[in-house]
């Protein structure tokens, strides 16, 4: 999945990246990768949080998003709120600035990404569906649930229901609970080449 995902970002990335001249080039391809991680980090956060949070993320990858404005969507905004503060911290870019290259990353690839996820489902097909993007996130914790009978207990607007009390749903956090407290335990490595950063993300699909 993490290969796919970066893929998406380092396409819609080129306007706001690769041809922004307040990221220095040579941090074009970290900056990128930290948009991939903020995404992917974020999402299992928020999962593991269970709760409403766990509720959004379902929410989000809901039939009824794939075409949409997701600028909106509260994981929108955590993700986009996470990049900013990376940019902020790890490469000094001002927050007006940092928030500018979120607005125009952090929606298009999610929308690509419920978009793609839902049309792989619907024809029955591989890629990136939503089991099998669920089950990277978790690192393999989520293959035994129905994450699509998931998905469509919270669309629509089921964010205004309590589903407090649901096993499966107790489940799914369960597995990412598990997943976001091993990935907080290892230790943030330096960008070094090939190494480094790429070595520490792609350690979370892996399972």
């Amino acid at each position: 999945m993490f290969e796919q995902l970066l893929k998406m970002v380092t396409d819609q990335g080129q306007e706001a990246v690769v041809q922004n001249p307040d990221v220095p080039n040579e941090h074009n391809e970290a900056v990128l990768h930290e948009t991939t991680n903020s995404i992917t980090s974020t999402l299992q956060g928020l999962l593991g949080g269970g709760g409403n949070s766990a509720a959004q993320v379902l929410n989000l990858f809901s039939p009824q998003n794939a075409n949409s404005n997701l600028s909106g969507h509260p994981v929108s905004q955590a993700i986009s709120g996470n990049l900013v503060s990376t940019l902020m911290s790890k490469f000094g870019i001002g927050g007006d600035k940092a928030g500018g290259i979120a607005s125009m990353l952090i929606p298009i690839v999610l929308n690509k990404l419920v978009g793609g996820a839902n049309n792989n489902a619907a024809a029955g097909g591989g890629g990136l569906n939503i089991a099998n993007i669920f089950n990277s996130l978790s690192g393999g914790n989520t293959s035994g649930l129905n994450i699509g009978n998931l998905v469509s207990q919270f669309g629509g607007n089921a964010l205004d229901k309590n589903h407090d009390g649901k096993v499966d749903l107790a489940d799914l956090v369960a597995a990412f609970s598990g997943a976001g407290q091993q990935q907080a335990q290892q230790p943030q490595q330096p960008q070094q080449g090939g190494g480094g950063i790429m070595d520490a993300l792609t350690g979370l699909f892996k399972g």
